[in-house]
């Protein structure tokens, strides 16, 4: 009989891995953002990635960054985190104390959602904008509700 494979990824590495893939369809050319949710049961509940509402072509879409909110690409966007919820299609019950793995960290609006939707741990790549004040808010909200945070290296393989 052969035996156990001693090599598999662990469950962060996996979760993050389908981040990682999901972010690679975001269309924004400056930063994509994939997210996967998982619930205790290392079931994959949802995923996400950053990009525009499905009414609005890409093609039509300003992706640049601009001083008038008409062509800036931040009035329009949907978060991973957000779209990883809205994707969701079972009872938010179910997605209480879940994990959801995220390639950059939530911003503070992400925050407030995922606090909503019963989300008990974040678990992210990047920090880039650490020290910000949207990174203080959105890091004050999840302490203030009880939700961890944890920063894991890269998934082996992956840039």
């Amino acid at each position: 009989m052969a035996e156990q494979r001693s090599d598999v990824i662990s469950w962060d590495e996996f979760f993050m891995r389908v981040a990682f893939a999901a972010k690679l369809r975001s269309k924004d050319p400056n930063t994509q953002v994939g997210a996967c949710i998982a619930d205790t049961d290392h079931r994959i509940l949802s995923v996400g990635y950053n990009g525009t509402p499905h009414a609005i072509t890409d093609e039509a879409f300003p992706w640049g960054d601009s001083d008038d909110p008409l062509n800036d690409k931040h009035s329009y966007v949907i978060h991973a985190e957000a779209n990883a919820i809205l994707n969701f299609r079972g009872s938010l019950k179910d997605m209480q104390g879940a994990t959801v793995y995220v390639t950059l960290f939530p911003c503070h609006e992400c925050a407030k959602l995922l606090v909503q939707a019963g989300v008990g741990e974040v678990v992210y790549l990047d920090d880039k904008y650490a020290g910000t004040m949207d990174n203080l808010i959105s890091k004050r909200t999840l302490d203030s509700c009880g939700v961890t945070y944890r920063k894991v290296q890269m998934p082996h393989g992956l840039s």
